[in-house]
């Protein structure tokens, strides 16, 4: 990223390929299922996040790591293709992330992650003095099987910059336990967890489990619950934030849609309330289709609900 590209938003995550099977439903262990449809989609959790700003019409770029495959080829020229700064995303040997995903009849979903050279990011790697200057850092998980590079990397980053941070551990940081990912936490702006993992991270009830993440340093957390919406505080105010009715096609990226929507609104100087409001809004146009990225709304298409 260099200065005539600065960014508003950049995301700092791993790069995968989805490959969604639509199957008749998601077997237990020892079960047995089949498969309806397959599709294949380019995600990660951050880039789903930053496509959806740059549709709602923010300069965003990305860090993250392919391999030289085609795999990685591909989730570059599509990152391209959505006017995302690929500038900081790095191509090295090795395989890149995949994601094996398994979505029922009803839109319920079960995730198989192979990470890849996702887990490689050293800071060396990153152009620090360009994020320094975007208006907010996003982060998400990494699996760390093969290395907590990338780990260690968002850890020094949120030491070293003074900038705006935005946070969604999912489930595979929820897992690893509050120790790990304390640090991060304590220099959030903005902390963005679905409530079961959220519930993972500080064993309490999400509302009880938010309080304490406010006392951990985090400005604001919206608490994300599925059908039922969103819960959002920042230590004095808070918001239940009910979900918009619609049909339910795939729940694949519905978070990371709301994280979408939820900055944007941050970003336009909105109160807390119309942040949870607005991405509701923009996980609600996600669901309504297949992957994570093809619902993602432009701007003209929420303009009326704003």
């Amino acid at each position: 990223m260099d200065e005539a590209g600065i960014m508003d938003v950049v995301g700092f995550g791993a790069l995968n390929v989805d490959r969604i099977y639509f199957v008749d439903e998601i077997p237990d262990k020892d079960g047995e299922s089949f498969v309806m449809d397959l599709k294949v989609f380019t995600g990660g959790s951050a880039a789903n996040t930053i496509v959806g700003l740059s549709r709602l019409g923010f300069k965003s770029g990305l860090i993250g790591k392919t391999g030289s495959d085609e795999d990685g080829n591909l989730i570059v020229r599509n990152l391209v293709k959505e006017n995302v700064d690929v500038s900081s995303v790095i191509k090295s040997e090795g395989r890149s992330g995949n994601a094996i995903i398994f979505v029922d009849r009803e839109g319920n979903r079960a995730i198989i992650v192979d990470s890849g050279v996702n887990d490689t990011i050293r800071y060396d790697d990153v152009n620090v003095d360009a994020i320094s200057k975007s208006r907010i850092l996003h982060l998400t998980s990494f699996v760390c099987k093969i290395s907590n590079d990338s780990l260690e990397t968002q850890k020094k980053l949120v030491d070293e910059i003074d900038i705006n941070f935005s946070f969604d551990p999912g489930r595979i940081y929820a897992k690893k336990g509050l120790k790990s990912i304390k640090e991060i936490i304590e220099k959030t702006d903005i902390f963005l967890p679905g409530s079961a993992e959220l519930e993972l991270l500080v064993n309490k009830n999400y509302r009880e489990a938010a309080v304490d993440i406010i006392d951990m340093g985090a400005k604001i957390v919206a608490v994300k619950l599925g059908q039922k919406g969103c819960f959002v505080t920042d230590g004095v105010k808070e918001f239940d934030v009910p979900s918009i009715p619609v049909k339910v096609v795939d729940t694949t990226g519905a978070g990371d849609a709301f994280n979408a929507g939820f900055l944007y609104a941050y970003l336009k100087g909105m109160d807390l309330r119309k942040c949870g409001e607005i991405g509701n809004l923009v996980a609600s146009f996600c669901i309504q289709h297949a992957g994570a990225r093809s619902g993602l709304p432009s701007i003209t298409a929420i303009k009326r609900y704003i």
